[in-house]
């Protein structure tokens, strides 16, 4: 609500709290039973009360308020329901009719009824102008139910971007791009979803946030929009064709091979300890700079912690220091371009024995 609004409410409220603080004040001392009944006389006076016709807007706001307060203290939500949609079918130009069915989609909620209340989330948002509520706003209320039970990619989307353009201040942008990419994705929109990862990469805290359920997300948004600028053609149709390639071009100490190989985009060579991510794992260089003058020896068969998805490849022989390096041969999840997408690539090194 307004501010001017609100402070007429809390004026209204002041002078109504007089009559039910002597009503309440006795129903506190009654055993469970009483306070039930009591409950139910206040609302039978509450009612008598509602029925004036020269209320002021303050004084019926705060008994309308007043009657749901009590159905939901008695856990009534289907009278509160029925109350609730009854007064805002008659009473249209009610002001505060957004409250009221926000109170409404919140008792189907308890109810268990997520549909139903989705229905009267969406209904606010698409018929009734925004108030602000004890300092905060319905509507934004609204968007943040509809995104935790909405069950369709189409309209999560529509709700994410209603949050990022309309409560910018109120949400972490930099998940909501995440999110909002992830949903795009879901619905086979690759444009749309590249250009939220890219604004999700463009954050300040991209690579630092922490995001439930989405750990790699950094990772994997620098690699969607690293292999949509890139030529991609570094790849593999299978583990076995790159792995044949990766040993031949190290038995013939054919460094120009192994760097065409590498793949162009994130390529990182880092200890075990760090992440991939780091800007110092993504230094650039030249297989040649380490097999020259070096015995570099491969294993005959992939590392046992290879998978489906992943392999490594232990090496030996590349420098005095740190001789064994195992190859990251990773597969490539790029739906955008299905001629790729499930293809291998040789994506990092691993510097040092396995922690």
């Amino acid at each position: 609500m307004k501010h001017s609004s609100l402070n007429r409410i809390k004026k209204g409220l002041f002078i109504f709290s007089i009559y039910l603080f002597s009503i309440f004040s006795a129903v506190s001392c009654k055993s469970v039973d009483e306070k039930t009944e009591a409950i139910l006389k206040t609302q039978a006076e509450l009612k008598i009360l509602l029925q004036n016709q020269e209320l002021d807007t303050v004084s019926r706001y705060a008994i309308v308020n007043q009657i749901a307060t009590n159905l939901r203290t008695l856990n009534d939500y289907q009278g509160l329901i029925l109350f609730l949609t009854g007064w805002v079918e008659e009473h249209p130009d009610d002001m505060y009719n957004a409250y009221w069915l926000l109170m409404t989609a919140d008792a189907y909620m308890n109810n268990g009824a997520d549909p139903i209340a989705e229905y009267y989330f969406d209904r606010i948002l698409r018929n009734y102008q925004d108030l602000l509520v004890h300092g905060r706003s319905i509507h934004y209320i609204c968007l943040q139910n509809l995104i935790q039970i909405s069950k369709t990619p189409r309209s999560r989307i529509k709700y994410f971007n209603d949050l990022i353009n309309r409560f910018p201040t109120n949400v972490s942008i930099t998940e909501l791009y995440l999110r909002l990419a992830l949903e795009y994705e879901k619905e086979s929109e690759w444009d749309e979803a590249l250009k939220s990862y890219s604004m999700f990469l463009a954050q300040p805290d991209a690579s630092t946030i922490q995001i439930t359920g989405e750990p790699n997300a950094y990772k994997k948004a620098r690699q969607l929009c690293g292999f949509s600028t890139s030529a991609k053609d570094w790849t593999f149709e299978t583990l076995p064709e790159l792995e044949s390639a990766v040993k031949k071009a190290i038995r013939n100490y054919d460094w120009r091979s192994l760097d065409k190989y590498k793949a162009k985009v994130n390529f990182f060579s880092m200890s075990w300890k760090q992440d991939e991510m780091d800007p110092n794992a993504q230094e650039e260089f030249s297989m040649k700079n380490f097999m020259r003058g070096n015995r570099v020896r491969y294993h005959d068969t992939l590392d046992e912690d290879s998978n489906s998805t992943e392999a490594y490849l232990r090496t030996t022989g590349w420098s005095t220091y740190v001789p064994v390096w195992y190859l990251y041969f990773r597969k490539v999840n790029y739906p955008l371009e299905p001629e790729i997408n499930g293809n291998w690539e040789w994506a990092g090194i691993y510097m040092g024995e396995k922690l």
